[in-house]
């Protein structure tokens, strides 16, 4: 499961090079006209997606440890549909290496449509490996006990970035002319430097 978390940090480390691209041009900027706001937006769609990824591939791999042995089952882990294809490979006495293979195709490929953004869908994904109360511990980890602040500032950075991905960032208006939502360093700063934490607590209490 490290390589989970080490590839998220790979990924934020790309999304904390546009914040010095947007510092570097914003310093440089002899037109007044250029808007150079979309970088910002831009680190908060990678952060989350880097996000996104991470539980991917965390429940993929703890799920896949499950399999192999290290890992205790968990309720959602055994009702975790699998196709009759797989069973039927399971039966062809494939080796250890071959079975974890196949199976984290098949995990990936009945995952890759769900998105694990919102603090509700992550929790049902880490069901899959953990019974743990994944808000609290996550909310102890940060150094707070309420976990309700937690989902609810992860929820404003999720919805924010669905308004840059799905609205183009546009403020709704009866004549479609509102112009975008305000964004800036600090505002893009907090969101990176949030979600940076929370993975880092989430995959601590994980493991």
């Amino acid at each position: 499961m490290q390589a989970a978390i080490e590839q998220f940090r790979e990924n934020l480390s790309y999304v904390k090079n546009l914040a010095t691209i947007h510092q570097a041009f914003a310093a440089g900027n002899t037109t007044p006209t250029l808007d150079l706001s979309d970088i910002l937006r831009a680190e908060i769609i990678l952060a989350v997606s880097a996000l996104d990824k991470f539980i991917h591939d965390l429940v993929r791999m703890g799920m896949l440890e499950i399999l192999s042995g290290p890992r205790s089952p968990t309720p959602a882990y055994r009702r975790f549909p699998f196709s009759m294809e797989a069973v039927i490979f399971t039966r062809s006495n494939p080796t250890e290496e071959e079975l974890l293979n196949y199976f984290g195709e098949e995990i990936r490929n009945r995952q890759e449509w769900q998105s694990f953004q919102y603090p509700d869908k992550i929790a049902d994904a880490i069901r899959l490996v953990s019974q743990i109360d994944l808000w609290k511990e996550v909310a102890n980890q940060l150094g707070t006990t309420d976990a309700k602040t937690v989902k609810e500032q992860l929820k404003m950075f999720v919805d924010r970035r669905n308004k840059i991905a799905h609205e183009a960032d546009n403020i709704p208006t009866p004549t479609l002319l509102g112009g975008r939502w305000p964004i800036d360093p600090a505002l893009a700063n907090e969101a990176v430097e949030f979600i940076e934490k929370l993975a880092e607590a989430i995959y601590n209490v994980v493991i």
